[in-house]
């Protein structure tokens, strides 16, 4: 019996989420396997006062932060890797126009963990005795807890599942069945099965046939597929390990013109704002040109010129 094709253009399965106060968790790390695209798309869309949680910080949610979409952001830290920081967050920290709550990367993961293995909460002596648990005690005490635990008596971090939603990766390749492919770290995998829909934005779609010969890379079972869309480039200007680099370029001249809200907003208004999608995102922000020369070497999984 064939499977149902789970294949869906991007701008539809965006105009599912509500308007307001969508729960989303996007995967990527700082400038690798970013959803850039579906991230773009939800700024088109007007969608507001977003709560997101991301496990590392990255392009993506500065995007979303710099253009007022989000109200509430759950992070274990973050950055533009080398290219500067995350300023549009930092700036909503400071000003208190975001509510955000600061974990580690380890802590808000085996929150999704709790919530991928379906129970209530998962105890943890990560974070005891440090002022990131003295914080989230006082911003977020409705998902982190000390106890004592019954067996040893000694004290515990417990920390309560978390099932968003929505879930948001990016990834090489998937089939219409939404079985995933994945090279390189796979720090997406229990956001992406904790979540009430999980959105796969790939490179490619591929045959049943191609899973059936590498079933070793699937690292996200179908049945956790909400839906797949074929975006190619869908993480530019971050890169995708074994599609292509991140573009330096367009990165350096974000750590900078990211500084000030003005700026930003200028860029956001000629690149997401003015573009009808993300090919046209594309063109006007790199051109064919400059995506070729970041294909990724076959052999090293990187763009041949070092940047």
């Amino acid at each position: 019996m064939p499977v149902k094709s789970k294949v869906r253009q991007l701008q539809d399965v965006v105009r599912e989420i509500p308007g307001r106060g969508a729960e989303i968790a996007m995967g990527g790390f700082a400038i690798s396997r970013c959803p850039v695209a579906f991230a773009n798309e939800l700024i088109r869309q007007g969608k507001k006062d977003l709560i997101l949680y991301e496990t590392i910080g990255g392009f993506t949610a500065d995007l979303l932060v710099g253009a007022g979409t989000v109200r509430r952001y759950s992070y274990g830290g973050g950055s533009l890797d080398k290219f500067g920081q995350l300023r549009r967050v930092n700036e909503g920290i400071e000003n208190g126009t975001l509510d955000v709550r600061e974990y580690t990367a380890l802590s808000l993961n085996l929150r999704f963990l709790a919530g991928s293995l379906g129970i209530p909460y998962i105890p943890s002596k990560a974070l005891l005795g440090t002022d990131i648990l003295a914080g989230l005690l006082v911003k977020d005490r409705e998902a982190v807890m000390v106890q004592e635990s019954p067996f040893d008596g000694e004290q515990y971090v417990c920390y309560r599942s978390l099932r968003p939603e929505y879930a948001v990766i990016h990834a090489p390749y998937a089939d219409a069945g939404g079985n995933v492919v994945i090279y390189g770290p796979t720090w997406d995998a229990e956001l992406a099965r904790a979540a009430g829909k999980l959105i796969v934005t790939v490179e490619k779609v591929v045959s049943s046939e191609f899973i059936r010969q590498h079933p070793e890379t699937v690292v996200i079972s179908g049945l956790h597929t909400y839906a797949v869309c074929e975006v190619p480039y869908g993480a530019y200007p971050t890169s995708v390990y074994r599609a292509y680099d991140y573009d330096a370029d367009v990165l350096s001249a974000y750590g900078r013109l990211n500084r000030k809200q003005a700026e930003f907003d200028q860029w956001l208004k000629e690149y997401v704002l003015g573009t009808g999608d993300h090919k046209e995102f594309l063109l006007k922000l790199a051109g064919k040109d400059k995506l070729a020369s970041l294909q990724a070497d076959p052999v090293f999984g990187y763009a041949k010129e070092a940047q």
